[in-house]
């Protein structure tokens, strides 16, 4: 289904870390659109405007730039990681055709 490739993504990352979603400091999830996050939001069973996620404002609010969304929620998140002294942050977005992408960065300096 298009727009939450980015749940199934982050289970598959989850699981690979050892990590749950309570253990993310940070969320940072693309906003392609707020009916896609809302979808999101809710599969994951958190609140929609949990203090995690996008907390300096997400693709909507910043920008959505073509190419390098990715490389977008990997600095925002690696930036508010070192800001903040937390953890874990966990970077996804959705891709065309129902497909989605997600990563999880840990501070070692946490």
């Amino acid at each position: 289904i298009m727009g939450i490739g980015p749940v199934y993504a982050t289970e598959k990352a989850l699981k690979k870390a050892g990590l749950t979603m309570d253990d993310m400091d940070i969320i940072e999830l693309n906003e392609a659109f707020a009916a896609q996050s809302l979808a999101c939001t809710r599969k994951w069973g958190i609140a929609d405007d949990d203090e995690r996620l996008n907390p300096n404002g997400g693709a909507i609010a910043i920008g959505h730039p073509l190419g390098m969304s990715g490389q977008r929620l990997l600095q925002t998140a690696a930036i508010e990681l070192n800001k903040t002294g937390k953890k874990y942050a966990l970077c996804t977005m959705c891709v065309g055709v129902g497909q989605g992408y997600a990563t999880i960065i840990e501070n070692v300096n946490a």
